[in-house]
């Protein structure tokens, strides 16, 4: 890019290159893809290798384990489906998921398992979309009865056994009570992964070919899916989990024989995505672009509106609030945007340097990805570093921060 075409400065992008290179070069991160795109222009920085310690270098094309930066990707699939009339917000589950039907409710979070009463109504198809919908990852709830069973029915993904399919991960979730009442709350994660579920319940078809045919194909993105074919897993990274004590980096999966070697049984819409930088830029230049790929709808621009609004009222944004701000070791000072709409957080303060409007997530793998429709930039950067430590979600800031220092018109 030049300074000029599209409000970006030279030396703004020879800065933002020289934090990235800061990181690398503390030995902290191996290597990351940072790509930056604006007004039809785009920058791409690939630093560091594959691998600690040396080997091949990072480039463009390098698949990255997406982590929850799969959440506002996925989520399109389902929007696909209110876009057709096949879902409605306000629609009760059942019909869909039974096992989700007559819900019971725990009289305190921190309570027996047996201890609940009836839940007040069904959980709806908005409830799954706002993270609302009663059941979740409280990070602010471990060692309770419920989160302890949520780890124990092999719920969760990074567990040491992976998630188990589709009808049988939903029967087990089924056995537990929810945690709050549907609608009450906002709770992370479990939800993506439920509409997943419901996604391909609906539509008959797995969950990876309902979103390779209606979102992944239309938009050019190759490389996108839940797992890595034997003759690209040279372009996949090792992922790096640091000893929280040490720093010193642990081998968390490997390319070869590691979990996105073959199809995972449970196609995990929450966590279980492998991109490049290009695949997602493609994505999230869409939303930027009210729903358009080069000329052709993907999704209806009432609907991108809608998931990059704030979905939240008061009172279900207090629980997202409190894992950012009370939680700072959890999170690392991720998640500080004040509001989340389908999928992804939504900026609704100005408490750092993006503005408000600014729509997007992170991932626990060390990977983020956003898009400001106020200056009409998209922003990705990806790490094979997890979050065990904060240098991965530190890296994070300093991207965005310097990144935003480059606009210059």
């Amino acid at each position: 890019m030049e300074n000029g075409n599209n409000g970006l400065s030279a030396a703004g992008l020879r800065r933002l290159r020289g934090v990235l290179e800061r990181h690398v070069e503390s030995g902290k991160i191996p290597g990351l893809v940072a790509l930056v795109g604006r007004d039809g222009h785009t920058h791409l920085e690939a630093l560091g290798t594959l691998h600690h310690g040396g080997g091949a270098p990072m480039r463009g094309d390098t698949l990255f384990r997406m982590a929850s930066t799969s959440k506002p990707v996925a989520i399109a699939a389902a929007m696909v489906l209110v876009d057709e009339c096949r879902l409605r917000l306000d629609d009760p589950i059942d019909p869909w998921l039974p096992e989700l039907a007559d819900r019971q409710v725990l009289k305190r979070v921190d309570g027996p398992l047996e201890d609940t009463v009836r839940a007040r109504r069904p959980i709806t198809v908005r409830d799954l979309l706002s993270s609302t919908f009663g059941l979740g990852m409280d990070m602010t709830s471990l060692g309770t009865p419920i989160m302890n069973a949520i780890f124990a029915q092999g719920l969760t993904p990074n567990l040491p056994e992976p998630m188990p399919a589709p009808d049988e991960w939903l029967r087990r979730l089924g056995e537990l009570p929810l945690m709050y009442q549907p609608g009450e709350r906002w709770q992370y994660h479990i939800s993506h992964d439920v509409l997943g579920v419901l996604v391909a319940r609906v539509t008959g078809q797995p969950l990876e070919t309902f979103l390779h045919e209606r979102l992944f194909e239309p938009l050019g993105m190759v490389d996108t899916g839940f797992h890595v074919p034997p003759g690209k897993i040279d372009r996949l990274p090792t992922l790096y989990a640091p000893d929280p004590q040490t720093g010193q980096m642990v081998v968390w999966d490997a390319p070869q024989g590691g979990r996105w070697s073959q199809p995972p049984a449970f196609p995990s819409s929450g966590g279980g995505l492998v991109s490049t930088a290009g695949d997602y830029h493609a994505y999230f230049q869409m939303l930027l672009d009210g729903g358009i790929h080069r000329g052709r709808r993907i999704l209806s621009r009432p609907a991108v509106e809608l998931m990059t609004t704030n979905q939240l009222t008061a009172v279900q944004q207090a629980a997202r609030h409190a894992l950012a701000v009370d939680n700072v070791h959890l999170s690392h000072g991720q998640g500080q945007q004040g509001g989340w709409g389908f999928g992804m957080a939504v900026r609704t303060y100005r408490g750092d340097y993006a503005p408000v409007g600014q729509f997007g997530w992170d991932g626990g793998a060390g990977t983020a990805t956003y898009a400001d429709p106020v200056n009409r930039l998209v922003g990705i950067l990806l790490t094979q570093v997890g979050a065990s430590t904060p240098d991965s979600m530190r890296l994070i800031h300093d991207f965005w921060t310097t990144l935003y220092q480059a606009i210059d018109d």
